[in-house]
C-alpha cells in the first residue's frame, strides 16, 4: 500500500514537472517579446546619434547609420545652439547646493524630531511633511509673484530657494525614521562629558547617517536635474535655465537641426547624473539598504 501511494506521488510529481517544462518555452518566449518591444527606444535613440540631419530624413527611422562620425557633428551643434555648458552648469549648481542643503537641513530636523524630547513632535513633522501632500503646480502662482515682488525672479538664488525647500520633506521622512533607529547611549554618554547638541549632531549622529544621507541626496539630485516645471516657470532667462529647460527651448528647433541632434543633446544632459550615480553607487545601496530596515 505504500509503495503504491508512492508511485503515485512520484508520477503526479512526474506529471506536474512536465507541465512546468512545457510552459517555460511560452514563458521565455514572452519575456524576450517584452523585453524587445522595452529595448526597440534605446535602439532608435543610439542609431539616431550616429545619423547626419539628412541621412535621418532620407532613410527610415530605424535604419543603420552609415557611420559613426556624424555623432560629433551633432554634438557640437547641440552644444553650441542650446547653450548646453549654461544649462549644465546651473543644473549642477542646483543639483548639488539645493540637494546637499536640503539633506543637511532635513538631518538637523530629524537630529530634533528623533533625538530630542520636547512636545507635539508628531506635529511639526507632520508640518513638515505636509508640503508632498499638495501638487506642486499649486506652488507656482504664489511664488511666481512673490518671486517677483522679491525681485529674484528668474535668478540662481530664487530657484536654489525653492528646490532646497521643496527637497527637505522626504530626507527628514527617511533620516528620522534611521535616527529612530540609533541608540541613544551614545547621545547620553556624550552629554555626560559635556558636549553641547550641535556637536552631538554633529561628531555622532552625523557620521553614522551617511549612508541614508547619500541615497537621499542622489535622489534629490536627480529629481531637481530633471525638473522641468519649476525651471520653466521661476527660471527662465537663459543664463539662468537648468539643462531641461535648455533642451526644452531647444526641441522648437527641428526644422534646422533634426530630431537626431536633439536626442543627442539629450544624451549629454543625462552623462552628469549617470556618472554622480555610478560613482556614489555603493553609498546609494547601503543607504537603501540600513533605511529599508
Amino acid at each position: 500500500m505504500t509503495v503504491a501511494i508512492q508511485d503515485l506521488d512520484f508520477e503526479a510529481l512526474a506529471a506536474k514537472q512536465q507541465v512546468v517544462q512545457k510552459g517555460v518555452p511560452v514563458k521565455f518566449i514572452f519575456a524576450i517579446f517584452i523585453s524587445a518591444i522595452w529595448l526597440v527606444p534605446f535602439y532608435y535613440l543610439i542609431i539616431s546619434v550616429f545619423k547626419t540631419t539628412e541621412e535621418y530624413s532620407v532613410n527610415h527611422p530605424l535604419s543603420l547609420p552609415s557611420g559613426i562620425t556624424p555623432v560629433f557633428g551633432n554634438a557640437v551643434v547641440a552644444w553650441q545652439q542650446a547653450k548646453m555648458g549654461a544649462g549644465l552648469l546651473n543644473s549642477m549648481l542646483y543639483g548639488v547646493v539645493g540637494a546637499g542643503l536640503a539633506v543637511f537641513f532635513a538631518a538637523l530636523a530629524s537630529y530634533g524630531l528623533s533625538r530630542i524630547d520636547f512636545r507635539r513632535k508628531n506635529f511639526w513633522f507632520m508640518l513638515i511633511f505636509a508640503g508632498t501632500v499638495f501638487p506642486f503646480q499649486m506652488y507656482l502662482i504664489p511664488l511666481f509673484f512673490g518671486y517677483q515682488k522679491l525681485g529674484i525672479l528668474n535668478s540662481q538664488l530664487g530657484m536654489l530657494l525653492i528646490y532646497t525647500a521643496i527637497c527637505i520633506p522626504f530626507p527628514v521622512l527617511v533620516l528620522r525614521n534611521y535616527m529612530n533607529g540609533l541608540s541613544r547611549e551614545m547621545d547620553e554618554a556624550a552629554r555626560m562629558d559635556g558636549a553641547k547638541e550641535f556637536s552631538v549632531f554633529w561628531h555622532i549622529i552625523l557620521p553614522n547617517c551617511r549612508g541614508p544621507m547619500t541615497a537621499t541626496f542622489l535622489l534629490q539630485f536627480t529629481w531637481i536635474w530633471n525638473d522641468l516645471l519649476f525651471s520653466t516657470v521661476l527660471g527662465n532667462r537663459t543664463e539662468v535655465r537648468s539643462i531641461m529647460n535648455a533642451l526644452q527651448v531647444f526641441q522648437g528647433s527641428y526644422s534646422s537641426t533634426g530630431p537626431n541632434v536633439v536626442l543627442t543633446a539629450t544624451i549629454i544632459a543625462s552623462v552628469p547624473s549617470v556618472l554622480l550615480f555610478f560613482l556614489l553607487r555603493r553609498h546609494f545601496m547601503e543607504g537603501m539598504r540600513v533605511s529599508s530596515i
